[in-house]
């Protein structure tokens, strides 16, 4: 098949164990971004399959109805970036591998690590260095603090996992049967959700973006947190309603460290996110790591090779190849 890898902006793929099982297909691979459906279109004209890389790529109606050769798009995980009706009514197959019981380790790595990059102040420290000064200030101790987890998922359990090798306290919240969960689990769930956001020194967002879970996370919420504690969202921009977390920020009364945002890639170096001291941004780094890279794009490399053979998997709209 023909094959074009959208949004592979290190070319790391190649470097990748993973690579091989592309051994048989015609592949191109792309390492920069074309936010335009026409111009896009014209790149990929040929393709007859296409893989994402995660949600960097908008697939839609517009690029859809200019690929007539496209049979087959092969990615990982949710969806909310393809047009899955507009995917079926133009003969295009979506695989994915929803990894049910596989959480991402990576981007549970990250979340820790802002949490102790903030609360040490690991960045202004090493520019402070670099700057030719010494100490810049003090930070905190995370021990004995308590974590917020607003989620009962996969990535939040890791997470709770190193945080009480930390000796961190952990408490839950989220949806009513995310709150089950976590009880049934033997795991501390806040009294209300106001008291989840009151008690809580850091608050970190573990949920998937959906159209119900957009802007979960209210202006209310993050006004009742306490003064001085952090708010971490590795998950996406999308679940805190919009402007909430800048407002709250401008007020200076909350920290945060955030490695998604409304706009990706997001290049505004103005922006009160990447420039507000009480602000730790990163990239949307989460899940980029080799390793975490290797393992994902194995599973889309083996739907597309069981495309190929006549035997898809991870069907998301089957009538398709029905």
């Amino acid at each position: 098949m023909k094959v074009h890898i959208l949004d592979d902006w290190f070319d790391t793929l190649r470097t990748l164990p993973c690579f091989a099982k592309l051994d048989r297909h015609d592949v191109t691979v792309w390492t920069d971004h074309e936010p335009d459906p026409a111009k896009l279109a014209e790149r990929v004209q040929d393709a007859e399959c296409l893989v994402l890389f995660r949600e960097r790529s908008a697939i839609g109606t517009e690029l859809l109805s200019r690929l007539p050769n496209l049979k087959l798009i092969s990615q990982r995980s949710v969806y909310p970036h393809v047009d899955v009706e507009a995917c079926t009514g133009n003969g295009v197959l979506l695989c994915s591998n929803m990894q049910s019981d596989t959480p991402s380790y990576a981007a549970a790595e990250l979340t820790l690590a802002l949490i102790l990059a903030s609360y040490r102040q690991i960045p202004q420290q090493v520019a402070s260095l670099r700057a030719g000064s010494w100490q810049m200030g003090v930070g905190r101790t995370l021990r004995g603090r308590t974590l917020g987890l607003y989620g009962h998922g996969r990535i939040a359990g890791v997470v709770a996992d190193y945080a009480r090798a930390m000796g961190v306290d952990v408490q839950w919240w989220g949806s009513e049967a995310g709150r089950a969960r976590a009880s049934a689990a033997g795991e501390t769930v806040a009294p209300s959700r106001e008291a989840f956001f009151a008690t809580s020194d850091v608050v970190s967002l573990h949920v998937r973006l959906t159209s119900e879970t957009r802007g979960l996370i209210s202006a209310d919420d993050l006004a009742a947190m306490k003064p001085r504690s952090l708010f971490v969202n590795t998950s996406r921009s999308g679940l805190v309603a919009t402007g909430a977390l800048e407002a709250e920020i401008e007020r200076g009364r909350i920290f945060a460290a955030v490695d998604v945002f409304d706009t990706e890639p997001m290049r505004d170096a103005d922006h009160i996110l990447a420039t507000h001291p009480n602000v730790l941004p990163t990239p949307h780094i989460g899940y980029v790591t080799e390793d975490e890279f290797d393992m994902q794009f194995s599973d889309i490399f083996d739907q597309i090779n069981a495309y190929a053979q006549g035997a898809p998997i991870h069907m998301i709209n089957p009538s398709v190849w029905g």
